[in-house]
């Protein structure tokens, strides 16, 4: 992490290897439309590929003002998935909108409720926000908190009824001392009674005046250190008003200081110059990790008023200015620490399946052993000198492979351009055995994106194709893309929406914060330009059996975080699907793909001892076929569901 970044996480708290090359020769072919286009707000360009845009609801009037492009009263943030509705958080509140109709989606409710980020999970009709900047209220008033302690101040969960969507209504406020800027709704099967919520929070440690235990000594210092944990609050289904804390878990033992690196050359001369100019206008700027760095106005000017005040003064003169200055490198230094291992979390996601969470922690990814739910226990961690922040993690269904994303420039700065490293900003992919992981290989969205527009990997989830490992993820103005990691080392793009910058000369931010798979269609949630549904076209790398048998894999609710395991029912489109990534990766000779193709049309024409007996027949064929087959493990895939049919 550098030091634009290092100040910026401070600032933002307080305010298949033939198959895939197959894949990547097809998709490396053609032009890419991506680059060039027409800059705007709802009026920018689109391309579109192997996928279309189904519709886009901009956000509610109440939460923006669409005279000011990149109104930051509305930032979009995380997506929850219930039934026919999706909540969409935003850095003023949440809406809540029926989906029922995809082409035409319908607000719900819009509430009112300021708080960084706003992130969002929903359990039957409990709604969980993330809560951690200042400027959040228990109340959920407009008007923030002023002072560095008051009892009105809200940075934590909040836990809403939306038994009656159309009016949430507020039932707990579960405060922590470091605030949640995001969490992860954890189910344990052993206790139905109960769901927990792991808490992240990475702004600093709030005063014990304000939040009684709170304290931000390191912890040999003090063992109830609010530092180097997560806590871990237990919401009990009957009475959720009880919500609490009951433990915390210090997952962070014994990490050193992580390898990273540091700005690129393109960046440290715009820094500079940047700095140079900010000092001429009499702006405050500060060394960090020998980079000079401009200090934002809205971190500045409230230690400067102290200052004045502390003189008597009701407004700062150039004394106070100079005595700031002297100031500032100590001030930074107390904010920003030695460099250490990491000592929270920005992101968590529990796959309850294999009892692991991948953590999205600092400097490391680390894997989590939750058997115990309220007692995670790290049993693995990689570090890798091209991630800058680690920010949040995917398993793939069979628990064998974890992606984590780097959140490079922490969202606010363009890091996909033609000069960026293709390391850097990127995903990389792990695959597991037993609590090992290793690295495999990046994937970045591979078009380059103009100096205006923000672009780093952020949130996704997987797109349910049997058979192979596919996700969607959000690269914020990088756009949406559909990505196959089937192959750890060699991940190839198959599907993208992207939009132009939402401005020719300066950097608004916009785009793709989350991009998530749900019944059917991606749903992607924009910073700036609101809700967008996608759907997914048939292509030469996904064919139309694959994505209906991917529709065939439906949630009550989801939250992406609380990674679901992927359960496919016993179909003849699911047969057809695996038979076309058979003929896709060579797995068969085109005259048994034919065939078998054939055999699958006659035993679903056919009804009872007869389909039975054909689909049998089938399955005892392509015993015989998997002996020779370079692609044996799907072919035993395609068995499998060829018998689930035959026994229905």
């Amino acid at each position: 992490m550098n030091a634009r970044q290092l100040l910026g996480a401070v600032v933002l708290s307080l305010c298949t290897a033939g198959a895939a090359s197959r894949l990547e020769a097809q998709a490396g072919a053609r032009p890419d439309p991506r680059v060039g286009l027409r800059a705007g707000w709802f009026d920018a360009g689109i391309a579109q590929w192997n996928m279309r845009l189904v519709s886009s609801t901009p956000p509610a009037d109440q939460l923006v003002d669409r005279t000011q492009p990149g109104d930051f009263r509305f930032i979009g943030s995380d997506l929850a998935f219930r039934g026919n509705l999706v909540v969409q958080g935003n850095f003023s509140g949440f809406q809540i909108f029926d989906i029922s109709d995809p082409r035409r989606p319908q607000l719900v409710s819009a509430y009112v409720c300021p708080g960084a980020q706003n992130d969002v999970s929903v359990y039957r009709n409990l709604l969980f926000l993330s809560s951690e900047g200042f400027e959040g209220r228990t109340d959920c008033g407009t008007e923030a908190p002023r002072g560095p302690v008051s009892p009105l101040r809200m940075r934590g969960i909040r836990i809403f009824d939306i038994g009656n969507p159309a009016q949430p209504r507020p039932i707990a406020n579960v405060q922590t001392c470091r605030g949640s800027h995001t969490h992860t709704l954890v189910r344990d099967p052993a206790d139905t009674a109960n769901v927990y919520i792991y808490v992240s929070g990475s702004a600093p440690v709030r005063p014990a005046a304000e939040l009684a235990g709170c304290s931000g000594r390191p912890p040999e210092q003090d063992p109830n250190s609010a530092l180097f944990r997560i806590e871990i609050i237990q919401v009990p289904l009957a009475a959720p008003e009880q919500a609490r804390v009951v433990s915390t878990a210090r997952i962070f033992t014994g990490l050193g200081a992580p390898p990273t690196h540091g700005p690129s050359p393109e960046d440290s001369i715009a820094a500079a110059r940047e700095a140079a100019a900010a000092r001429a206008r009499g702006e405050f700027t500060v060394m960090i990790q020998g980079e000079e760095t401009v200090v934002p106005a809205g971190f500045a000017r409230p230690l400067l008023d102290s200052i004045a005040r502390a003189g008597g003064r009701t407004a700062p003169n150039a004394a106070d200015s100079q005595a700031l200055r002297e100031a500032l490198p100590r001030i930074v230094a107390q904010l920003i620490g030695e460099p250490s291992g990491p000592n929270q979390c920005h992101d968590i996601t529990v796959y309850s399946f294999i009892r692991r969470a991948g953590g999205a922690c600092g400097g490391y990814g680390l894997l989590l052993d939750i058997s115990d739910v309220r007692n995670p226990r790290r049993i693995g961690a990689a570090a890798d000198s091209n991630f800058a922040f680690w920010h949040s993690a995917t398993f793939n269904n069979d628990g064998t492979k974890v992606l984590f994303t780097d959140e490079w420039g922490g969202g606010l700065q363009a890091r996909c351009r033609a000069t960026d490293r293709r390391e850097w900003g990127a995903n990389a992919i792990f695959t597991l055995s037993g609590d090992t992981m290793t690295f495999r290989g990046y994937y970045k969205v591979p078009a380059p994106q103009t100096a205006q527009e923000n672009c780093v990997a952020h949130n996704g989830s997987l797109v349910p194709v049997p058979g192979r490992d596919i996700m969607v993820q959000g690269w914020y103005q990088g756009g949406v893309s559909v990505f196959d990691f089937t192959d750890p080392a060699r991940p190839v793009e198959i599907a993208f929406f992207d939009r132009g910058p939402m401005d020719t000369t300066n950097l608004l931010p916009a785009g793709s914060w989350s991009a998530y798979w749900y019944n059917g269609l991606i749903f992607s949630s924009d910073l700036s330009r609101g809700l967008d549904i996608l759907e997914l076209e048939p292509s030469e790398l996904l064919s139309r059996n694959e994505i209906e048998a991917a529709r065939l894999v439906r949630f009550d609710y989801f939250n992406p975080q609380d990674q679901e395991h992927l359960v496919w029912p016993a179909a003849f489109v699911v047969a057809r699907a695996y038979v076309d990534q058979l003929e896709r990766g060579g797995g068969l000779p085109a005259s048994r793909i034919t065939a078998v193709r054939g055999a699958l049309d006659r035993a679903e024409r056919a009804a009872g001892t007869a389909r039975r007996n054909a689909l049998n027949q089938l399955a005892a064929a392509l015993e015989r076929d998997a002996a020779g087959s370079s692609d044996a493990a799907r072919i035993r895939l395609l068995i499998e569901t060829v018998r689930r049919l035959a026994g229905r």
